[in-house]
């Protein structure tokens, strides 16, 4: 696992396995049986590997809903979600002949008490042991999480949903299960909003279930008191620019540009045969690149193979595929690297086509009317004067579409005759169905005031830490993490749900750029955390900001959190659906079915 992992989300989940897992399993010398359902496939998958587990004595790995031989001479372990489902089949396993000698059953969550009591009723005499282990939760990266349901937006914010309070109960308990995996009880603070609740009730949730867990959790000794932790709630409605606009970053860029599904990233090699990587944290390039600039990702890679060359003739800052493919004939002992450096050099490349062809030209209009200045630091007079350009050229309907939408934001609102004007040149019957849906998210989008309606909030300068003409824009979070360490969030537009611990601030909270006298030791141990949740999806570009701000302010740490991670045009597919009834059952945790 990467480095950024050696404290992150990934051990703790890890760590906790094997606590609880493995440590059972090591009791016996019998080789066991792992049967999973598909939720806690993706959680074992993201922290650990089969060998990982066979050094545990754990030889298979089962789909619970498949087919599924008897084996009477083994154990089974069961880790699996609380739910009826997964316990209908537990109970058909060992119902009316057993296909296992025993069951251990490890719950990710709190099992509620009909489904305990129908598994006790119907097969308690084969469970040797039974768990609740309190991971509900998906760890996507060493400072990012996600509920692993993207259908959560629909279920919250489509006015037709009837899943809305069910939904909501459901995150609770997993930001909860997150809460106790790591050890915290928060102080809990979200943003008001006057047009949409869902973060203030989500608060209201988090804070009476993480209440009940501790109560539960200490029994007759003294209840866990409040740690240096806090936790924000925010609606997506809060910053709408971030996920819509054309971001340069690698990670964020790629996700945009590239068709990865399951972060997988699928090219020809130069022999024309189709090769797939997997873009997650077990690749050390890719945590070393992720979040530089597409420009700085560029420069990197040749520099990286000339590290590697025992010769630096033999290679040169324009290294081509099929140069590398040599090189790594001539490199076997360091094939891996290359390999490595190969897979990052063509979706480079990937990236950099598409920008070429097509996003350069959106860029700076889009950051014009994300900043409301141009690249000089001049406010932007006439916005409808920088959209044209991009409504008047052949561009695809999506990007077009996304400009109209920074347009708007821009100016906190239009009139509806204005946006019938603009979208006259989208040339797409179900165009005003991705604008005007935002307002399910309080975001205003039709008035008629458009220039003196709500003020958009006073945002840092960050104009000294501008590098890239076509990336000036800062995801609005950033700000609130900065506001939060430097303890100058604002206390009316921030309630707080509960109480902070009193040593959040005397945690010697600091900024990087200021000298420490404190070793690195000492600030790990003093080390407190921000933990930011927000209702109906994260971007990439936000949840860079969490290692940034990590890195700026040494002694707390920054996690993300969200339903799912979303893209641009993820989110904008999700925003024309809210049009439309919900279609997909409520299945927080059974979402891959």
């Amino acid at each position: 696992m990467a480095a950024e992992a050696n404290r992150g989300l990934q051990r703790v989940v890890w760590q906790r396995i094997q606590d609880s897992i493995i440590t059972d399993c090591q009791k016996s010398e019998i080789w066991k049986v792992l049967i999973l359902d598909h939720f806690t496939t993706k959680l074992l998958s993201s922290c650990c590997n089969m060998s990982d587990l066979m050094s545990e004595g754990i030889t298979i790995v089962e789909d619970l809903y498949k087919s599924r031989e008897p084996v009477p001479e083994m154990k089974a372990i069961y880790f699996i979600s609380p739910n009826e489902k997964c316990i209908d089949v537990l109970i058909d396993d060992f119902t009316p002949k057993p296909k296992y000698k025993s069951a251990y059953v490890y719950f990710t969550d709190y099992c509620p008490d009909p489904v305990f009591d129908k598994m006790k009723l119907h097969c308690a005499k084969f469970i040797r042991v039974c768990k609740e282990l309190n991971l509900s939760f998906l760890p996507q990266e060493s400072q990012a999480f996600t509920c692993d349901n993207p259908g959560t937006f629909q279920h919250i914010y489509n006015p037709h949903s009837q899943d809305k309070v069910r939904t909501l109960e459901a995150v609770a308990d997993q930001i909860v299960a997150l809460c106790a995996a790591l050890e915290e009880y928060p102080g809990i603070r979200y943003k008001k909003d006057l047009k949409v609740d869902n973060a203030k009730k989500l608060a209201e949730l988090v804070d009476s279930r993480l209440a009940q867990h501790y109560e539960r959790e200490s029994g007759n000794r003294q209840k866990k008191g409040k740690t240096p932790a806090q936790l924000l709630i925010v609606e997506r409605g809060f910053d709408p620019v971030t996920p819509v606009l054309h971001e340069l970053t690698y990670q964020a860029m790629a996700y945009d540009l590239i068709p990865l599904e399951n972060d997988t990233y699928k090219f020809r090699n130069k022999d024309g045969l189709m090769k797939e990587t997997q873009l997650d944290e077990s690749d050390d390039l890719w945590v070393r690149l992720r979040h530089l600039h597409i420009a700085e990702v560029s420069e990197q890679i040749p520099k990286l193979l000339k590290e590697i060359s025992a010769n630096k003739k033999q290679t040169d800052e324009k290294m081509s595929i099929s140069g590398l493919a040599q090189l790594m004939q001539r490199m076997p002992n360091h094939r891996k690297q290359l390999a490595q450096k190969a897979t990052h050099l063509t979706l480079t490349e990937d990236c950099m086509n598409c920008f070429q062809k097509n996003v350069e030209k959106l860029c700076k209009v889009e950051q014009d009317l994300a900043t409301g200045t141009d690249v000089d630091g001049q406010k932007i007079k006439d916005p409808m004067r920088t959209l044209l350009p991009v409504l008047l050229n052949p561009h695809c309907t999506q990007d077009k579409i996304r400009a109209v939408l920074l347009y708007v934001f821009s100016l906190n609102g239009t009139t509806e005759e204005n946006l019938n004007k603009l979208l006259q040149h989208v040339n797409a019957e179900d165009a005003m169905e991705y604008i005007l849906n935002w307002r399910e998210l309080g975001v205003p989008i039709i008035s008629s005031l458009s220039l003196f309606s709500t003020r958009k909030p006073s945002r840092r300068d960050r104009s000294n830490e501008e590098k890239y003409n076509l990336s000036r824009w800062t995801p609005v979070i950033k700000d609130v993490m900065e506001d939060v360490l430097e303890n100058k969030l604002d206390a009316k537009e921030w309630p707080q749900q509960s109480e902070t611990a009193a040593g959040w601030h005397s945690a010697a909270v600091v900024s990087a750029r200021q000298k420490q006298k404190s070793s690195s030791q000492e600030l790990l141990r003093a080390r407190s955390r921000l933990i930011i949740f927000i209702i109906g999806g994260m971007s990439y570009s936000e949840m860079r900001c969490a290692y940034e701000v990590t890195q700026a302010f040494k002694s707390c740490e920054v996690i993300m959190g969200s339903s799912h991670i979303l893209t641009p045009t993820g989110l904008l597919d999700d925003i024309k659906a809210l049009s439309q009834p919900p279609t997909e059952e409520m299945a927080v945790l059974e979402v891959a079915e």
